[in-house]
């Protein structure tokens, strides 16, 4: 038994952090077989019921070590309609690789590394999925095209249902397009894996709000669905609420991250949209939109990267893996600290005052809570990047009263439907923000909840 994961190349730190290309290079042939290698081909597997769309990983492994790669590929996708992302972003981690048996002794599969590898061989050989497709009658409209909204459209086109999504946006993949750098998972990634879904038979159509463009209403009583999913995700972002954040420098992560991931700031003048940091620029939160915040601040040529925090370092939310090459990448880590003022010059953000935190009791999160202590830091900024969450945007709910939702302005489910009969909801809508893999589960677990419904309330 080989002990450790077989490691990924990865591109030097002191090169990466000045470009834009993939930092992790992913693994060939010989080393995917060394580290499938290394699965114990588990009777019961306890990895699969923590994938939380129920990839069967043991025969996939076992196909990789066995030259099977097409069928590897076909294994995977009969669960997962978009391996090469999910292979790229997902916590493993925390899900399959936690539950991995061989982990108890040793480090546990690199299952993600694996899948990853599977879906690059794929996209490169233009594989398809061998599909069997018989058309029904009923038509579904699906709201944006992020995790939630692929995984839902390609399950319910797979049971033959008639699929539509649309997406407020001018390019399609949501989160996956405007929210993850290209250094995490590049573009050209997603629009193929997005390209596989279309080949399905999903139709897409671009910048359309629902709630603005046309309403549920409409969909229903104009475009003759049956039932609608809403996975429009949770873009809009939370507010320090402090004083001085409405000055000039003072970002958003979602609107950094939209304007150099979607609308390319990073190549100004060849593209209309700069954005402008400075030399020394803050980020307030310790998810992984904090740390993808910081390593691209570092790519557009800010000098100081720093990262605030009101936490310890093993409090940090952020995966492991991104903490490790951010501080490969000469990003620093400012910890128990909480802003409570921006400063400014001529209302240009200057400086950050920090209260200095210490930690108390447990709080509901199971992380200890931080407690101020009364004395403060200030630190110089030419820029800041607030990173402190997400909740979903409000339009859809200011023109559909009925649609009821929480006190954070997240969807309230039963059984995956809203309170609008045949309007379902899955995702980070719901859920508030969380990861690429959990809003897929959703969708897919909702799939199947809507295909119930219409068999049950519209074929009779």
């Amino acid at each position: 038994m080989i002990k450790n994961k077989t490691k990924m190349p990865v591109q030097d730190p002191d090169i990466r952090n000045n470009n834009f290309l993939e930092v992790a290079l992913g693994y060939d042939l010989k080393l995917a077989k060394i580290e499938a290698s290394r699965c114990l081909d588990c009777k019961n597997p306890r990895c699969v019921p923590a994938c939380p769309v129920n990839i069967d990983i043991p025969k996939f492994i076992k196909e990789i070590e066995n030259d099977e790669l097409d069928e590897a590929y076909f294994t995977i996708t009969r669960s997962n309609i978009l391996p090469s992302i999910c292979g790229r972003v997902c916590p493993q981690e925390k899900q399959c690789e936690q539950a991995c048996i061989v982990g108890i002794k040793y480090e546990p599969v690199s299952i993600g590394a694996l899948e990853r590898f599977v879906g690059d061989y794929a996209l490169k050989k233009q594989l398809n999925t061998i599909e069997n497709i018989k058309d029904l009658p009923y038509r579904v409209a699906i709201v944006g095209s992020g995790p939630a909204g692929l995984s839902a459209a390609a399950s319910l086109r797979r049971m033959g249902y008639i699929v539509d999504v649309y997406e407020a946006l001018h390019e399609f993949g949501g989160v996956l397009k405007y929210g993850i750098p290209d250094f995490r998972l590049p573009k050209d990634i997603v629009d193929k894996e997005i390209d596989n879904t279309k080949k399905l038979g999903v139709k897409f159509h671009k910048n359309v709000i629902i709630g603005m463009s046309l309403t549920i209403e409409q969909l229903f009583n104009e475009y003759n669905y049956k039932a609608i999913f809403i996975g429009s995700g949770a873009g809009l972002p939370k507010s320090l609420g402090i004083p001085g954040e409405n000055l000039a420098g003072i970002y958003y992560a979602n609107e950094f991250l939209t304007r150099v991931n979607l609308m390319k700031a990073n190549r100004f003048p060849e593209t209309p949209t700069p954005v402008k940091i400075g030399q020394n620029v803050a980020i307030v939160g310790g998810g992984n939109v904090a740390i993808d915040a910081a390593r691209t601040a570092k790519r557009l040529g800010a000098k100081n990267v720093f990262i605030i925090y009101r936490r310890d370092m093993s409090s940090l939310p952020a995966r492991r893996e991104e903490i490790d090459h951010a501080i490969e990448e000469h990003i620093d880590f400012h910890l128990l600290l909480n802003p409570v003022e921006f400063i400014d010059d001529s209302y240009q953000v200057k400086q950050v005052k920090c209260e200095i935190m210490e930690l108390g009791e447990m709080d509901d999160s199971g992380r200890r809570r931080p407690v101020g202590t009364g004395k403060y830091k200030t630190f110089e900024i030419d820029s800041c990047i607030i990173s402190i969450g997400q909740s979903p945007n409000p339009i859809l709910k200011n023109v559909t009263p009925n649609l009821k939702v929480d006190s954070k302005g997240r969807i309230i489910v039963n059984n995956y439907q809203t309170s609008i009969p045949g309007v379902f909801a899955g995702g980070d809508v719901v859920s508030g923000a969380a990861t690429v893999i959990l809003a897929m589960g959703a969708g897919k677990k909702t799939a199947i909840a809507i295909d119930n419904y219409i068999k049950e309330k519209v074929e009779k």
